[in-house]
């Protein structure tokens, strides 16, 4: 499966997510695209976008898109760090188009 990272996503939490295939908005060039834009572009591309922005499904129509979204409740490494295996297993388990916000 393809993941995207949002901007602020801690990039270590890629190897928690193996073997899939993980990029970041930065890695991309995306790092100056707003919300709706980036979903646009990750549309087709990937199957999953991390972010910790918990706006979004206030902020864009999620409706008719293939692309899930996992959000996470920090930006904060550490806290990230010790929850991983929590991550993966929500990751692993999206459905597309599903929409689904991990509160610890």
């Amino acid at each position: 499966m393809r993941v995207l990272f949002d901007q602020g996503r801690p990039a270590p939490l890629r190897r928690a997510l193996l073997p899939h295939e993980v990029s970041t908005a930065f890695e991309l060039g995306w790092s100056n695209l707003e919300n709706g834009d980036l979903l646009h572009a990750a549309e087709g591309r990937f199957q999953v976008l991390v972010t910790t922005d918990q706006n979004l499904k206030y902020q864009r129509n999620l409706g008719g898109r293939q692309l899930a979204i996992l959000v996470l409740p920090t930006t904060n490494w550490l806290e990230i760090q010790r929850r991983q295996d929590e991550v993966a297993v929500a990751v692993n388990s999206l459905r597309p188009s599903e929409y689904r916000e991990l509160h610890w």
